[in-house]
């Protein structure tokens, strides 16, 4: 077996060169030796060196031509090459940019244009431009014949004109005339018998540039690079499609899965075919568990009440609504059941049924419990009321701060005035007093008559600075009163006593045949009550056990009290003011009143 490499192919289109120079060289050589004998006299046949020149003109005929086919065949495999590449893609620019750059080299244009139809307005736009070295061109550059353009669309016939400018059919273009446009060439895109844009090529230069086997070669070009370019549209726009039912989807994944009810789809028979966590988690059973089962199987309804609902809404197309009590682990629920119909976008027949579940057994529970506390605790409190300072209403000792706040000189002064005008003077009191309490976090406990009991630091209100609060609760009525008294009448105006005590007590519900309060008993009652007894008109008096958790922000004053109704108290504090600096944690007072608190007066 040989080891020789294969022989190189022949270059004919060299050869025939070569062979041209070889004829001229003796051509000029024969002309010289004639030249020679000439100056000698002798006459010379110069019938070879006619020969050797018709041979010189059919040897470059020859080259001429072989030149032409081989610029075909260099076009032709240029088309072959690039129709496979342009098919070899999906993406709409790639495709345009390769057909651009194959119209260019195919046609030796010094600028080519690919237009295609807008699909909402039908107009011609432009979307690739080229120039001879393939660089793109800015829109300055963009001079076309529209007129050539429209043609070539409408008519879907392609056009070729050696010399735009000369052209009778173009006379009255304005473009071709106005920048001397020579040859022009343009065919139709098509696809499916559609014109979807145009193939446009000019030289401003050259004449007579294409011609009819350009024509042909861009004819056939261009019917395939249409079939390249509208798949790639439809690949295109079947991708942003696809992508934007994706999104949607993972919308509505996102959507389905946030959401804080329970959310399941079920089909025409009403078994579950799609179901969120949130329903998992209030069912207590798992996708696997639930996908593919009835839903009548999965929620206990001895009454039948969920069957026929969801029987209805299919056949009915309505709306349903079903409130549940199952038991679940051995706890029973309160589910609240929402049934609507799915309907076919197409025929608006319903083909399932959407569910939504919500547990509101806390929501109920926390509802039956603050039905139970707006009867004594503030309104404005009951918002900060947590979950689990409602499940601590039951009977429980604990250390408060109570004031015992009692309107001095009522009974004579009550004894002057009509019912209807005591009712509304008394209540002026009783309600600055109850404000006073509120504003400081405390609950209003009673309305004894002319008096009224605050708490502070119960189950429903804990407080680490009870004692505080509750001292600034009663020097803030003080405060208040002064205010008061700068509106009413000289003879209606009357001056708290108040008493405060911190100490235990035993706080919860009390009562009986179907009425219950809130109240505390017990010692912190009792003394506060007493105390009160020994203040003053515009007087607060606390306690020694309250003194030792207000003595750095209050200023008082020590004294034996007179009245102790059989109670051990020693000593008690009458308090004069608040001292300068002080702060009580977190709470924070009008600038006005904070200055009247830190009144030394």
């Amino acid at each position: 077996m040989s080891n020789k490499p294969p022989a190189a192919k022949p270059d004919t289109n060299k050869q025939i060169r070569r062979l041209n120079q070889n004829v001229k060289d003796l051509i000029t050589l024969m002309r010289r030796q004639a030249d020679v004998l000439n100056a000698r006299g002798i006459q010379v046949d110069m019938g070879p060196i006619r020969a050797l020149k018709d041979l010189k003109h059919q040897i470059e005929k020859l080259m001429q031509e072989f030149g032409g086919v081989q610029v075909e065949l260099t076009q032709l495999r240029a088309l072959a090459d690039t129709t496979s590449l342009i098919t070899s893609t999906l993406d709409v620019d790639e495709v345009l940019n390769q057909v651009m750059d194959t119209v260019v080299r195919l046609t030796g244009a010094e600028r080519g244009y690919i237009m295609l139809k807008n699909k909402e307005t039908g107009e011609l736009e432009f979307r690739v431009a080229r120039g001879m070295e393939q660089e793109q061109l800015d829109q300055k550059e963009s001079i076309v014949s529209r007129t050539v353009i429209n043609q070539v669309a409408e008519e879907a016939r392609p056009m070729l004109t050696d010399n735009a400018s000369m052209d009778d059919r173009f006379s009255d273009a304005q473009s071709i005339q106005g920048y001397q446009l020579r040859s022009i060439l343009a065919v139709p895109l098509k696809s499916r018998d559609q014109v979807m844009g145009v193939v446009y090529c000019d030289n401003t230069i050259m004449a007579g540039l294409f011609r009819q086997h350009e024509l042909n070669l861009l004819t056939a070009f261009a019917d395939q690079a249409a079939v390249a370019i509208d798949n790639a549209r439809l690949f295109s726009d079947a991708r942003a499609q696809l992508d934007e039912v994706t999104n949607v989807r993972d919308l509505m994944e996102n959507i389905f899965s946030s959401v804080a009810s329970g959310i399941m789809t079920l089909d025409a028979d009403g078994t579950v075919i799609a179901v969120n966590a949130t329903a998992q988690t209030i069912t207590g059973l798992d996708n696997s568990q639930m996908l593919g089962t009835p839903l009548t199987e999965l929620i206990p309804d001895d009454e039948g009440q969920l069957a026929a609902s969801l029987a209805e809404v299919a056949t009915r197309d309505v709306q349903a609504l079903v409130n549940l009590q199952p038991t679940i682990d051995g706890k029973r629920r309160d589910w609240n059941i929402i049934i609507s119909p799915l309907h076919d976008m197409r025929t608006d027949e319903v083909q399932g049924l959407a569910v939504v579940l919500d547990d509101l057994t806390e929501v109920k529970r926390r509802e039956s419990q603050l039905a139970q506390v707006r009867r004594f605790v503030p309104m404005g409190n009951i918002e900060n009321i947590r979950p689990e300072q409602l499940s601590n209403l039951q009977v429980e000792v604990r250390e408060i701060s109570s004031m015992f706040c009692d309107v001095r000189g009522f009974t004579s002064f009550s004894e002057n005035l009509e019912p209807e005008d005591l009712m509304r003077v008394i209540n002026r009191y009783l309600s600055l007093a109850s404000d006073a309490v509120n504003l400081y976090e405390g609950i209003v406990d009673k309305y004894m008559g002319d008096a009224v009991t605050g708490l502070f630091n119960t189950q429903l209100n804990p407080q680490q600075d009870h004692a505080v609060r509750c001292v600034r609760a009663a020097m803030s009525m003080i405060l208040d009163l002064r205010a008061q008294h700068e509106v009413m009448p000289e003879d209606q105006r009357l001056f708290y006593g108040t008493g405060i005590h911190t100490g235990p007590a035993v706080l919860g519900n009390v009562g009986g045949g179907g009425r219950e309060e809130f109240s505390a008993l017990g010692e912190a009652m009792e003394l506060s009550k007493v105390l009160q007894e020994n203040a003053g008109p515009a007087e607060v008096i606390i306690s020694a056990q309250t003194y030792e958790q207000v003595k750095d922000a209050f200023k008082c004053e020590a004294f034996v009290p007179e009245k102790t109704k059989g109670y051990d108290i020693p000593m008690a504090y009458r308090v004069l003011g608040r001292k300068r600096g002080q702060t009580t944690g977190a709470l924070r007072l009008d600038p006005a009143l904070q200055a009247l608190l830190d009144d030394d007066d």
